[in-house]
């Protein structure tokens, strides 16, 4: 699975977090680790033959959740992703979403 432009994409998305969280914009950066999961969670289902149509970054996510397969720290790391906000916009765990989304990446890309 580890391509080139796969990895590509994916950094890129670290990359826009990485900078959304250092401009203050924590949403943006949540929003962008989620796409680089997303991209690598795509790639795992194509590689599968698994079924996802056009779904959002997050909602592959949820997907992934559900497979049998997974190693116990990449699902935790796609439930970390999928935690929503609350009403204040802060996590109900404090995770760090960057982190999770390169670890989830890593492991994806290297398999």
């Amino acid at each position: 699975m580890n391509e080139p432009n796969l990895d590509k994409q994916i950094d890129i998305e670290i990359r826009k977090a990485l900078l959304a969280r250092s401009n203050g914009n924590e949403g943006q950066a949540r929003v962008c680790a989620r796409r680089a999961a997303g991209i690598a969670v795509r790639k795992y289902f194509e590689q599968k033959n698994l079924p996802f149509n056009n779904k959002s970054a997050y909602e592959l996510l949820l997907s992934y959740i559900n497979q049998p397969e997974i190693s116990s720290t990449s699902r935790q790391n796609a439930v970390n992703l999928t935690m929503r906000v609350s009403e204040s916009f802060q996590l109900p765990l404090n995770v760090d979403l960057i982190e999770e989304a390169r670890s989830l990446c890593d492991h994806l890309t290297h398999l």
